[in-house]
């Protein structure tokens, strides 16, 4: 996998959709709002870069599609020029019958090659293997060849690559908010430790901070309660996100970016 063209960064810009956003983990300094991997390894990064103040900004908002990102995220991160960015979008195109994930993949590749061309580092993620969750595995195929695409863009830009497919710790449902789509606060811990160390920055090698370390395992689900929690999550998520789909609307909408501007993180 290629290396980042630096060790340490003073300028992150994270771009994306309520993945990046940072949904299903709640922000305890400001009510209301989300934290998230991204917010997390801002975090990571500022306290492993001793003698560097590192500026951040999120553009991410939840709903986004991979074209919106693109055209309303990426010119604002380019103008601010940022030494490094994450890049993680098209999952909510994925989810939805009829994506062409090559498309996609030829897209998000003009946005790589153009940060590249900037001197900014990149951080790509693969899609989360969906092949245990009801419903959503039928998207399996099309997530499959859009990964397989973010593996070879990277190879040609020299772009690093957040590898959740291969990330069995990610499979455990435990680490999911109820809705299946979106990560706990533990899950977002993980990634951003997952993500730090893809970009070649030190991180816990062991114990309970280690983000490949399986939570204890879980006692079994009785039947009873397994079809009762299959049923409360259509009614509950499938349902009202199809309505959405069917009147043109998104869980988005009206929402602005929630660290617009890179703004320097405290010191720890």
């Amino acid at each position: 996998m290629p290396a980042p063209t630096r060790t340490s960064w003073r300028r992150y810009v994270a771009l994306g959709d309520s993945f990046t956003e940072g949904l299903s983990d709640p922000d305890p300094d400001r009510p209301g709002e989300y934290r998230g991997w991204a917010d997390r390894l801002a975090g990571h990064l500022a306290a492993t870069q001793p003698g560097v103040d590192l500026e951040y900004a999120n553009l991410a908002v939840r709903g986004r599609l991979l074209p919106q990102v693109l055209a309303e995220q990426v010119p604002v991160a380019r103008a601010a020029r940022p030494d490094l960015v994450s890049l993680v979008a098209g999952g909510n195109d994925l989810l939805r019958p009829g994506a062409d994930p090559d498309r996609l993949a030829a897209a998000l590749e003009e946005a790589v090659a153009g940060f590249r061309a900037d001197g900014a580092d990149v951080l790509l993620a693969t899609g989360v293997d969906p092949r245990l969750t009801p419903i959503i595995r039928r998207t399996r195929g099309r997530v499959a060849v859009f990964n397989a695409s973010l593996w070879s863009i990277a190879a040609r830009h020299g772009a690093v690559v957040l590898d959740q497919w291969g990330a069995d710790w990610l499979l455990d449902w435990r680490l999911w908010d109820s809705d299946r789509i979106h990560l706990t606060a533990e899950g977002h811990r993980r990634t951003a430790l997952a993500a730090a160390a893809a970009l070649g920055v030190p991180v816990p090698a062991d114990g309970a901070g280690d983000w490949r370390t399986p939570l204890p395992p879980a006692p079994p689900r009785a039947l009873r309660a397994a079809l009762a929690e299959e049923a409360a999550w259509v009614r509950g998520f499938v349902a009202p996100w199809i309505a959405r789909r069917l009147r043109g609307r998104s869980s988005g909408d009206g929402r602005a970016p929630k660290r617009p501007v890179p703004l320097a993180l405290p010191r720890p």
